[in-house]
């Protein structure tokens, strides 16, 4: 997986959530409980081990209306920097 959606978009780091060593369905559903706790328009960076998240995290964003801003794989982890979109 290679930075997927990373145009050269301006933005911060508000929260890192680390779900290394988790696996299905655990990084989604911590990733929905923060995503919750967090304000409108703040980034999230989840780093995790689990290759299934190359496909849940897409589709959790995609599903929820949520921003994927970039994805990517580095130091053997997957990376994503997700926008809190409002409701």
């Amino acid at each position: 997986m290679n930075d997927s959606k990373s145009e050269n978009v301006e933005y911060s780091i508000d929260s890192v959530m680390d779900v290394c060593g988790l696996f299905c369905p655990e990084p989604v559903m911590m990733l929905h409980n923060r995503i919750n706790d967090v304000d409108v328009g703040c980034v999230i960076e989840v780093l995790a081990t689990d290759p299934s998240t190359q496909r849940d995290i897409p589709k959790f964003c995609q599903f929820l209306g949520h921003e994927l801003l970039a994805s990517g794989e580095r130091d053997k982890q997957f990376f994503y920097h997700i926008r809190k979109v409002g409701s």
